[in-house]
């Protein structure tokens, strides 16, 4: 059994009337069990050079119903690049230069697919993994 821990911390001093300090973690587990995902794409990267939209994850590669983890970075260091992200044609956020995002995914059919598309047409890259079972 594969075990993976994902955590995260947020501080900030100037955010809130008082200094913001929270930080948790999550042990990643298949649906309904204590048994850890065993299952990753890997860690990838994309590097685009226009402002296609391009299909990370085929929903209808995945279950529904499961536990899957979706992690995207961007490697970008020019503050005004960003990748939008989609899932079923709804943007779901942009991810800005060094930003990063960890969320859950429900695959199961070609209205799921996780989709960019990149803010400009010179060289952008995407770091990506998912963490799934089967």
């Amino acid at each position: 059994m594969a075990t993976t821990t994902a955590a995260i911390t947020l501080t900030s001093t100037d955010l809130l009337s008082d200094s913001l300090s929270l930080s948790t973690t999550a042990t990643l587990t298949k649906a309904g069990t204590a048994v850890g995902l065993d299952q990753t794409s890997g860690l990838g990267r994309k590097t685009t050079a226009s402002t296609s939209e391009y299909t990370l994850f085929d929903g209808t590669s995945y279950s529904a119903d499961k536990a899957h983890k979706l992690y995207l970075k961007n490697t970008s260091t020019t503050d005004t690049e960003y990748f939008k992200l989609t899932i079923n044609a709804e943007e779901i956020g942009r991810i800005y230069a060094g930003d990063w995002v960890f969320m859950p995914w429900s695959g199961h059919d070609a209205d799921n697919d996780i989709k960019i598309t990149p803010s400009v047409a010179t060289t952008m890259t995407l770091e990506y993994m998912l963490i799934y079972e089967a």
